[in-house]
């Protein structure tokens, strides 16, 4: 899941759901997993909003509408444009797991559950906080065409409505977008600092 973040120019997938909780991101027997394959919790993302009891996917419900059924990839559906307070409930590392293992790179809200927000950061997804009403307009644009693109720039923290020329800036912690920018983890980036790190102990 480590990518190096610089600016994201991508269609994107509206879910518009408030109060998006983690066990609707990815249900729960999904915990059991021992795996850490991004496909197999790509394909758990959203599923039991994707998929009937059956199996069947459900038509109606906003990924399986042919304009946003595409597997994300470079410049097509890396954003998820969602409703507010995405990602409240449980604290469940793989809700970030499955947006990353779907191919995701952002995803914008007006509202973030706090743990939620950090795993995504954890997950090389960038989570970006907008108003209320840069977020409506951007669900405005989409419904009025699906090819809607929104470029998110991490080195300006700023995020652009390509249909309007709309923008608006982010906040984000400098450490996590040092992290992004870098395409590092945690460890990583104590390892990077093992010379300063081992300088200071000598002192």
């Amino acid at each position: 899941m480590k990518q190096i973040f610089d600016v994201i120019t991508s269609t994107c997938i509206p879910i518009a759901i408030d109060n998006c909780n983690t066990d609707l991101i990815i249900p729960a027997r999904y915990l059991a997993s021992t795996t850490r394959d991004p496909k197999f919790f790509g394909d758990a993302f959203m599923h039991d909003l994707r998929y009937a009891a059956d199996g069947q996917p459900v038509a109606d419900f906003v990924m399986n509408q042919s304009a946003f059924s595409e597997a994300p990839r470079e410049g097509v559906h890396e954003i998820i444009v969602a409703g507010e307070n995405w990602g409240s409930g449980s604290s469940r590392e793989h809700a970030a797991w499955a947006i990353a293992g779907y191919g995701v790179r952002v995803v914008i809200s007006s509202s973030f559950a706090d743990i939620h927000r950090n795993n995504l950061l954890n997950c090389f997804v960038l989570p970006v906080v907008v108003s209320s009403a840069f977020q409506q307009e951007l669900f405005e644009s989409i419904a009025a065409d699906p090819l809607t693109q929104v470029r998110v720039d991490l080195p300006n923290q700023t995020v652009t409505n390509l249909a309007t020329g709309h923008f608006e800036s982010f906040d984000i912690n400098g450490y996590k977008k040092y992290c992004l920018m870098n395409g590092l983890d945690d460890i990583d980036f104590l390892l990077k600092s093992k010379d300063k790190i081992e300088a200071y102990e000598k002192h």
